[in-house]
This record gives C-alpha cells, structure tokens and sequence, in this order.
C-alpha cells in the first residue's frame, strides 16, 4: 500500500474506528491479558482495556460504581460493590483488571464483580 493511500485512509476513518484499533494495539501489548471478544465465561482472566462510561448507583445501603471497558474487541461491565469512586478513575483511563467474567440475565456485554484493578500507562 502507497504512503499516500495510508494517508488517505487515515484521514477519512473514524474517531472511533482510530480509538478502537489503538485500543486493541495497547491491549495485545499487555503480557497475560485476552481479548474481550475471546474471553471465556466463569474463568479468571486479564484484560486490558479503556473505561468508556462510568456509572454510579447511589442505593442506599447497596452502591455501587459500574463501569465500561473496552479493548477494541469486546465491552464488559466492571462492578465495584460497596463504592461510589475510585481516586484516578474517569473516562478514558487505561486499565488492567483481573477477575471472573460472568453473564448478565437478560443478555449485554459481561460482568466482572469487584476485580483487581491496575491503572496502565
């Protein structure tokens, strides 16, 4: 493929075509970690990824802080039981996380319940 062919395709895909391939490159750089979209069920596993939304439910008694991470080839929901934050912990912020992913009832992306969490460079 010609330099300027490269350029070209650079120039017209998407933000989040970009993000998704960066995304994927850091993740396969991770020593250790799988690939969301290849990640067995009910097995501990690494992942390496990208928060792209954080939610909080503020249930009396019952919060929780619920975030999703992505890996440019699968999302899955991380759950933290008990917290409404977690200092360094926003949008964007590259992680490494290890745990049991899980399935939810009524399908979506699967879950990790309180997982060991690594912030990455």
């Amino acid at each position: 493929m010609s330099a300027f062919r490269r350029w070209l395709d650079r120039l017209t895909e998407s933000d989040e075509t970009r993000l998704a391939s960066e995304t994927e490159e850091r993740a396969a750089s991770v020593a250790g970690s799988v690939r969301l979209g290849e990640a067995p069920l009910r097995t501990k596993v690494t992942i390496a990824g990208v928060i792209r939304r954080i939610t909080v439910l503020p249930m009396s008694g019952h919060e929780s802080l619920e975030a999703l991470v992505s890996d440019g080839t699968g999302e899955a929901i991380l759950v933290f039981m008990g917290r409404r934050g977690i200092g360094g912990f926003s949008l964007g912020t590259k992680v490494v996380v290890e745990g049991v992913l899980g399935e939810q009832r009524g399908g979506g992306p699967p879950k990790m319940i309180n997982p060991r969490l690594e912030f990455s460079a």
